[in-house]
This record gives structure tokens, sequence and C-alpha cells, in this order.
């Protein structure tokens, strides 16, 4: 093992990492792991187990990235990752002890990294792992379908990013700065609910947290650094690994999908594989406060330092025996592990299922809000108050808010509670008398009007057990100004009609007989997203506007077929 060894950037910066050999003479595949979290954990993360792969014949550096722990230069998030990933490979290619093939690996922000030097394209990188890593700083990282995702990024940049780069707590008295932060920590339900005081708090420590509140909609600030802008320069196959309930899910998909159909070497696009799980982001186990998915669901089971090894063998050496399995998923439900050929899964077909309500309205599951086969012919509305003040509140789902290792606010649980709200509507589906498989993205296309200038539309879908059991599977949101497209914010006018489409996210799931598919529509999922205060404005720069209340209305009928689309799989 080397210590602080000296890396060199183009620009003449020095980046510092730890080396890792194996114990015996000669020269080997290097693996290189750059994080922004100290290198001084375990050295192939949470996940990994580090001897493994050193043991299997790999040399693995691990590097602090530029700004962060022992490394030179100013940090901004992913902003140099593409240039100095490059760098870093090019650099460990040429050691007296690598026999000039690379691979990447690495989790979250690591693995986007790796994604990003991937698209740098340097000559030596022959392999990627990117787990749980996302595709698009903008869509699904800062935003998603127009939200700001307040809950992660103001949790993430306060606990991950500004906390360990200042003097400790300690016992009695602490840097005013890091009683500032850690007051904030402590205080984050609060925080939340007045956003607009979070960028003054962090101008001057992250002050990049300012930068993605200015710059809501896509453009180049955010294309500088997105691995989907750079898929065609990609030639190293990745090995993607995502959870049903990473926040990062999508990411993970895009970019299995992007590198399959877009890559620019046959390698990337024949050797990718992807594997997802019952996971969060923090949780790799399979067990969660409401719910556990068996011992095989648990990644170290599963053997994901196996998966990794198996990956690097095969792209670095050429050398991995055994089956090579290009799509893994667990269905949830049937609770198992079923192999595919790709991903998006070849036979399904997209099934609609229409929203319709009768007398009482959709408000709570105790309302006559239904899913039918075909579109109701009669023209209907339900409507529900959406207060800024009150909104719906995140329950369980692909959430990354509070603790490092803690699930206890995310994946599945009961939305019984939320489902009594007078302001989340509920279509419910009959009985089903035989399993049904879904397995891919889940997408709902709704008319709406509202009495204000904007609102968000947020849509959960549920599995509703024989006992009553409402357990949460994949939920999404649009911020309805961005429904022309979502660069081109307009406000709407009131009481007009328009066509909203919510990307739920994607799903493996086997609704059992005996149980029903509900579809939850409501006008917030606070705090995972910002708040749409009505008004058209946004709730991170409000400080003394006020909220505006409005009334959301679901239109439904032959004229406005509102609909939940599910790909189910053709012997379902």
């Amino acid at each position: 093992m080397e210590q602080n060894v000296d890396v060199p950037m183009r620009d003449g910066t020095v980046l510092r990492a730890d080396v890792y050999r194996p114990y015996a003479p000669g020269r080997f595949p290097l693996l290189v792991r750059r994080t922004p979290y100290g290198r001084g954990g375990p050295p192939a993360g949470a996940s990994l187990d580090a001897l493994r792969l050193v043991n299997a014949g790999y040399v693995l550096l691990v590097q602090d990235v530029r700004g962060r722990g022992g490394s030179q230069g100013g940090f901004e998030p992913f902003r140099y990752e593409g240039q100095d990933g490059a760098d870093t490979v090019a650099w460990a290619a040429a050691q007296p002890y690598c026999d000039g093939a690379v691979g990447m690996l690495g989790r979250s922000y690591e693995g986007t990294a790796a994604l990003l030097a991937a698209a740098d394209a340097p000559d030596a990188l022959g392999a990627v792992t990117p787990h749980m890593a996302g595709s698009d700083l903008h869509e699904g990282w800062c935003y998603q379908g127009g939200a700001f995702q307040l809950g992660f990024c103001l949790h993430w940049t306060l606990i991950d990013l500004v906390l360990p780069q200042l003097p400790p707590p300690g016992v009695d008295g602490a840097h005013p700065d890091t009683a500032r932060v850690v007051a904030a920590l402590d205080g984050i339900e609060e925080l939340y609910r007045t956003p607009w005081r979070a960028p003054a708090l962090l101008d001057r420590l992250a002050p990049y947290y300012r930068e993605w509140l200015e710059h809501p909609v896509p453009g180049k600030y955010w294309q500088r650094a997105a691995p989907n802008e750079g898929y065609e320069a990609m030639r190293a196959p990745g090995l993607h690994i995502g959870g049903w309930y990473d926040i990062f899910l999508g990411g993970t998909l895009e970019n299995f999908t992007g590198m399959r159909t877009r890559a620019g070497s046959a390698a990337a696009r024949e050797l990718s594989t992807l594997v997802v799980g019952p996971w969060s982001h923090r949780v790799a186990g399979g067990i969660f406060p409401q719910r556990r998915y068996g011992t095989r669901a648990d990644e170290q089971v599963l053997d994901v330092t196996a998966l990794h090894v198996a990956h690097f063998d095969r792209a670095l050496k050429g050398t991995a025996s055994g089956a090579h399995e290009r799509v893994r998923l667990f269905l949830t439900g049937a609770d198992r592990w079923v192999a595919y050929e790709d991903w998006p899964v070849p036979g399904t077909r997209t099934v609609a299922l229409h929203l319709t309500s009768g007398a009482r309205h959709a408000n709570t599951a105790a309302g006559d809000g239904r899913l039918l086969a075909g579109p109701p012919v009669d023209a209907a509305a339900d409507r529900f108050r959406h207060d800024p003040a009150d909104p719906v509140p995140t329950t369980g789902g692909p959430t990354l808010m509070t603790g490092l290792f803690v699930g206890s606010d995310c994946g599945p649980q009961d939305q019984r509670a939320v489902e009594a709200r007078p302001d989340v509507l509920c279509y419910t589906g009959d009985v089903l008398t035989a399993p049904l498989t879904v397995v891919g993205e889940v997408v709902l296309v709704a008319y709406a009007s509202t009495s204000g200038h904007d609102t968000d539309l947020t849509a959960k879908l549920v599995d509703v057990a024989p006992d009553g059991r409402a357990e949460n599977l994949c939920d999404g949101i649009v911020r309805a100004r961005y429904h022309a497209a979502p660069d081109d914010p307009r406000p709407l006018t009131p009481g007009r009609t328009v066509e909203l489409t919510v990307r739920l996210g994607a799903v493996g799931h086997v609704f059992r007989t005996g149980h029903r598919i509900r579809l939850e529509v409501a006008g917030s999922n606070f705090p995972r997203f910002d708040v749409n205060p009505g008004t058209g404005g946004c709730s991170t720069a409000l400080r003394d506007q006020p909220y505006e209340p409005q009334v959301v209305s679901v239109h439904h009928g032959s004229a406005c077929p509102s609909r939940l689309l599910l790909p189910v799989l053709a012997d379902s």
C-alpha cells in the first residue's frame, strides 16, 4: 500500500491517492475509484470487498477528487470529473505496476464521475461499474419534472459536502461555521419549510447550491457535466447497478440503455449489463422498516463484489467464465431474481388504465375513484385543494433526506394515512384474479386545470393487499408550467385544461392474485420536492411572499382520457 501518492492533472493541480497492490510480482490491471467523501474509508466503498478485488489480480487506486480531502484545487460538484478522471486513467496506465488496462468503479457520485471520465474517452479505460449513478445532473439529480429535489439536495449538501470539510463539532464549543451547519441539520425539517434561508447559509460554504436554484431549466450549465451527453464517446462497457427505491434509478436505467444503443464501441454496446435489486440508496440488504424482501435480496448474498470481478475479468482480462447475463432484476411481489435479455424488457406491452369516478369522487381511498380498462364516455372531473402551507407529506419512496445509513424514511411504506387526506385522489382497479407482472417505466397522462397560474401534479403507483395495506412502488412529479417543454416555462391560464405527463419511474413488480392496483394523484410530495407556491414562482426564493392555495381539477372522459400506462409482460 502506498499513501498520499501525487497524481498531476493537465492544469498542474495535484490530486492525492492511495494505491493498493497485489502482494506479488508483475503488472496488473488497475481499478480507479475517485471520491469526494474522503479516501480514508473502506478502499472500495461500502458495498465492495477491496481485498477480494486485489486478490483477484487488480491494483486499486483510491483518489480524493479535486478540492476534497488531500487533493488540491477548488471543489465544484462534477465540474472537473471528466477531465480529471481521464487524466487519472492515463497516469495510472503508465505506472510500472499497471499492465495498461484500467477500470473505474464507484457508487453514487463516484459512479457518475466514472461515467464522465468514460465520456472523455481515455484510451486505457476498458470498463466502468457505476453503482446507483446519475445520468443527468439536472433531471434526476437536482430536479425532477421541473420540481427541485429539496429533500435530497439540501441534506446532501449540508451533511456530505459541507460538514466533512469543517472542524469537528466537538463536545463543548465548535467553529462558528460548524455550529451553523450542525444547527441546520438538527433543524432540517424547519429549514425544508423555509427553503429560502438555505442559500444564504450556504453561499460561502457551498456556492454551487445557489447556482442549482438559479438554473431551474436544462441547458449549458448542466450539459457540461452530464453523462447522457457523452454516450457516443464511451468505449468502456459498464456494469450498471441500481435499486427500485434508489433516487437515481432513472439515471441507472438511462446509462445502461444509452450505452447499449449509442456507445462508441461494440464492446460497450454488447458487454454492458444491468442489475436492479430491492434497494434504496442507503439500504442494500433488502430490509426496510415495513418490508423484508428475503435473504436473497441482500447485496452481499447476491455478491456484488463477484459481479464486479466478473465484469472486470471479462472487459479487462478477457478471462471471465460463466454465462453473461445482460439484465438481472429482482421482481418485488414475487421476491425473486429473474434474468432478461435486455432493458426495456422484451415482450412487454403497454396497458392503459383510465381514470374515472362516481358521485363521491376520488378524494381519499374511501372515495369511488376507479381505474378502467377503457376510457369512460361521460366527462367528469375530480378536484382537490392544494394548500402550499399544508403539503402532502413524503411517505417512503426513493428518498435520500435523513441520516447516512438508516432507511427509516425511504422504501415501501403503508400509504393509508396519506390516502385519508382529502387533497389526495385515489383511483383503484378491480381485484386481480391472476398475477400481473409490471416491468418497465410507468407513466401517467393526465388532463388537468387549476385555479391559479401553476401547479404540481404528483402520481404514485400503489399495490393494495387484501388486508388493505397500500404499499408504494414508484412515484413522480411534474411542474405544470413546464408542460410545453422542460426548458420553456409558461404560466397556466386559470381554468384552462392542459395535458400533463408524469413519469413515475420504473418498477419490476408482480401484483399478486387478490391484490389491486391503485394510483394516487396530489399536488405535493414534501419535503422530497419543494412545494409549488401556486404563484408561478419558486418556494426556494419566496422569502416573505405569500403562498396561494388553489383548486386543481383532474379531468377524465372520452375528450380528456386521463390514463395510467403500465408496461405489462405479455404472458401476464
